[in-house]
């Protein structure tokens, strides 16, 4: 593992007094192991959906100890399924989480949620409803009966009976109705994460990281008995999360495009994994969740940073490292009024591959930074754990990433 840190110039030293201590931080940080090899990483929370190319809560964890305080606001601009949002909340900071995908705010704000007693009681209703559908649908099945045969809302989907068992989509709609009807808000959400999790996995989709249809011997019963093993688990991991956080912490998710420039509170730290350019298509392997969940999937296609789709289109209109630039270079001129003078915004990336050539995008990152005040203080190579993370099949899988450091120095 590599380490680079910068030492403060004299003409930033007197420019931007430092807090006593912030420098040893630093230096702490490019002491550390980062390659965290077996570490446990789906403890809590982050359990509780599955969701690819997402970093291990190691990460964040560590640099929010080292470049923040207690009662501080951590934000995460590409917050995805939610992992610094988490770390935040537990380490007693206040947490803000931006992203286009309707489909990670929801499941960034399941894994955040606090229990009350009352949602609590509706989840363990729900699930005890659940598992006698399941027995019911099992039973009815081996008669030679229909098992569950549903009046819920199903999506106006061409291809739904193409991704889907007739059987899976009316336990699909009994149970999406359940969900929906959970009076306690955050309760409801955490519903609706469970439910997204058993999506794929009752579908004819191959995997999450595979978008190619195959059948997987789904039989009656099947999605019944998946959600009631998801929200079972929901219950226990919340209720871990929600007995270790304080209740004065907060937590903000804000659903929108980031090239938006969207209005949040004031940060004294950012840690973020953006997307690589052509590794992932967040639109195309999470479509079906995003679909009977009622969300704009077309919406957030079109907002998707980093889609694969985008950069492997051919001809006009072809995404290239040029649109990435000019992406972040939007992106850190707006961080630069979010993130106060002197704090820091961490970006975990790899490298992409690019019409052949590889880009290396922590480079492109900290150029646009330079443009927009921030300025590069440490760099830091680790290796991925060989089943964390995978992307485009094409590109291969990406083994090694860098966790690159901006100080937010203000324009000279």
């Amino acid at each position: 593992m590599e380490v680079v840190a910068y030492a403060q110039s004299e003409q930033h030293q007197d420019a931007q007094p430092k807090q006593p201590g912030e420098n040893a931080n630093l230096q702490a940080l490019a002491g550390m192991d980062w390659d965290f090899a077996g570490a446990k990483t789906n403890y809590l929370t982050h359990r509780l959906h599955p969701y690819p190319a997402k970093f291990i809560p190691q990460i964040p964890n560590a640099l929010i100890q080292e470049l923040s305080r207690v009662g501080d606001t951590v934000g995460d601009i590409f917050c995805g399924s939610g992992t610094t949002l988490v770390e935040a909340l537990t380490l007693k900071r206040n947490a803000v989480g931006i992203d286009a995908s309707p489909l990670a705010c929801l499941i960034a704000k399941a894994k955040t949620t606090l229990f009350t007693e009352e949602g609590k009681q509706e989840l363990t209703a729900l699930l005890e409803n659940v598992r006698r559908l399941a027995v019911h649908a099992q039973a009815s099945s081996s008669s030679g009966l229909p098992g569950v045969l549903s009046s819920a809302w199903r999506p106006n989907f061409p291809k739904l009976s193409f991704w889907f068992e007739d059987f899976i989509i009316e336990e699909l709609a009994e149970v999406l109705q359940l969900c929906r009807g959970i009076a306690s808000p955050e309760a409801r959400t955490v519903a609706l994460a469970s439910f997204s999790s058993i999506v794929v996995t009752v579908s004819r989709q191959d995997s999450d990281t595979r978008y190619v249809r195959r059948e997987k011997g789904t039989m009656p019963g099947d999605a019944l008995k998946r959600f009631a093993r998801a929200l079972e688990q929901s219950i226990e991991v919340v209720s871990e999360f929600t007995d270790i956080v304080e209740p004065r912490f907060s937590c903000t998710v804000v659903e929108q495009d980031l090239l938006l420039k969207p209005d949040v509170p004031s940060l004294d730290l950012v840690v973020c994994s953006p997307p690589y350019p052509n590794a992932f298509s967040y639109h195309l392997y999470h479509m079906t969740r995003m679909i009977w969940l009622g969300m704009d999937q077309p919406r957030f296609k079109a907002e998707e940073i980093g889609s694969h789709r985008k950069y492997s289109k051919k001809g006009a209109g072809a995404a290239t490292v040029e649109t990435f630039q000019k992406e972040f270079a939007t992106i850190l001129s707006w961080l630069s009024g979010k993130l106060k003078r002197g704090k820091y915004a961490c970006f975990v990336v790899g490298d992409s591959t690019l019409s052949g050539k590889r880009v290396s995008n922590a480079d492109v990152i900290s150029e646009a930074g330079n443009l927009a005040g921030f300025r590069e203080v440490a760099r830091i190579d680790r290796h991925m754990q060989a089943t964390k993370k995978s992307f485009n099949p094409a590109i291969g899988k990406i083994k090694t990433e860098q966790i690159l450091i901006l100080e937010h120095v203000g324009r000279q």
